[in-house]
């Protein structure tokens, strides 16, 4: 078993959660409160103040979580080898990151954009009018369905971190190495049986010729 890494695991989840809570609200909380604003050239400008004010704490929150994330795969390294499913799920929690980095990277553009647009009257910070300027109207389409990837994968990082957790059980470990050494010791048996298999259709090939 790993030894205590406090500040390690507390960067990681405070980050992630800064990063899961914080593009939830704002896509309930900002975006749906600067739609019911009257003057509909002053939603947008509105909906992106609010979101210029959240991405240092955003990002701050994302370099936590990543220097978290990082330092716990560094000092879990041995486990991540010896123990069956664990080099599965680490692998698949990188890949949620690494995507959940490039939606909120490219939804960050966007929302810069959007920023540059001016005051163009909008229905919504992510459902354009029929006068809205045609570019606007394409990013602020593009907005809508990011806006809910955001929290949904980084929801699914949450879900990924538990199961990771509970692989940390004293029991899973045991059962884990058992299965990791399991395998070891079946795989020379198993490519000692294909090999036998592919001598003997060799012969028989050979013997029929």
């Amino acid at each position: 078993m790993s030894e205590r890494h406090t500040a390690l695991r507390s960067m990681h989840d405070l980050g992630l959660a800064a990063w899961f809570g914080g593009s939830l609200m704002g896509a309930l909380g900002v975006n749906g409160a600067a739609a019911r604003i009257n003057d509909s050239t002053q939603r947008l400008p509105v909906a992106s103040a609010g979101w210029a004010r959240w991405t240092p704490v955003n990002a701050a929150a994302i370099g936590a979580h990543l220097a978290g994330a990082v330092g716990e795969l560094v000092t879990e390294s041995p486990r991540v080898a010896s123990q069956a499913g664990v080099a599965k799920m680490s692998a698949v929690k990188t890949a949620l990151t690494v995507g959940a980095l490039a939606v909120t990277g490219y939804s960050r553009l966007l929302g810069m954009r959007l920023q540059k647009a001016g005051n163009p009257p909008v229905e919504g910070t992510t459902e354009p009018s029929y006068q809205t300027p045609a570019n606007v109207a394409a990013s602020q389409r593009q907005m809508k369905l990011l806006q809910w990837a955001i929290p949904a994968m980084t929801g699914a990082l949450v879900v990924v971190t538990a199961y990771m957790s509970e692989q940390q059980k004293p029991s899973q470990v045991f059962r884990g190495m058992l299965g990791r050494a399991g395998g070891l010791i079946t795989a020379p048996k198993t490519i000692g049986k294909v090999a036998a298999m592919g001598a003997a259709k060799r012969h028989m090939a050979m013997s029929h010729n």
